[in-house]
């Protein structure tokens, strides 16, 4: 007696199942229409992942200084965290730094995408900020290093140098004049 009231059962719901997927009557059951397998229609909602939180950059011990720059305000090194930087460490009297600063402001205008910073020592601020003004570099985010500090920090001893530091923290260290080819060619194998 279980055993057909069991069978019963089964073969009522073997019936609702085929009624309502049949095709007859009304096909909004199933939209993809009424020839089309009911699992068909069923797709279950991929959980939705919320995205992974934007992690913050590391900071390489070489981009933990501050400085002032030429204009007067602070400057934080480990706001280039995560960013492709080109530093152009120059001093006032320097014919080398004289020569190359068009082809590093061309470079600087072009490449939007790259940081460029000039960092000044070797002299007084004053004289640092008529070589800007003579140059047409002021575009560029130019620290007054009179101390040396960032020079040390970033290992340059010498002017003209180029420190290319990609985003990870790595670098390489370039003795100039650079011409504008050259510091292209650099600076898109850094941002590259």
């Amino acid at each position: 007696m279980i055993r057909a009231r069991m069978a019963a059962v089964t073969l009522s719901m073997a019936l609702s199942v085929i009624a309502c997927g049949s095709g007859a009557g009304d096909d909004s059951a199933n939209p993809v229409g009424a020839g089309a397998p009911l699992s068909a229609t069923i797709t279950p909602a991929a959980p939705t992942a919320s995205p992974a939180p934007a992690k913050p950059a590391a900071v390489p011990a070489s981009l933990r200084f501050t400085a002032k720059t030429l204009s007067g305000d602070s400057f934080d090194g480990t706001s280039l965290a995560g960013k492709p930087v080109v530093f152009w460490f120059w001093a006032p009297w320097c014919p080398k730094c004289l020569s190359e600063a068009p082809a590093v402001k061309a470079a600087a205008d072009k490449y939007d995408d790259v940081a460029f910073v000039g960092i000044a020592s070797l002299d007084t601020e004053a004289a640092m900020k008529e070589f800007v003004q003579r140059t047409g570099t002021g575009s560029l985010v130019h620290l007054s290093d009179e101390k040396g500090t960032v020079w040390t920090k970033l290992g340059v001893s010498a002017q003209s140098t180029f420190v290319f530091m990609k985003p990870d923290g790595t670098s390489a260290r370039v003795s100039g004049p650079l011409d504008s080819g050259t510091l292209d060619m650099l600076v898109e194998k850094l941002a590259g």
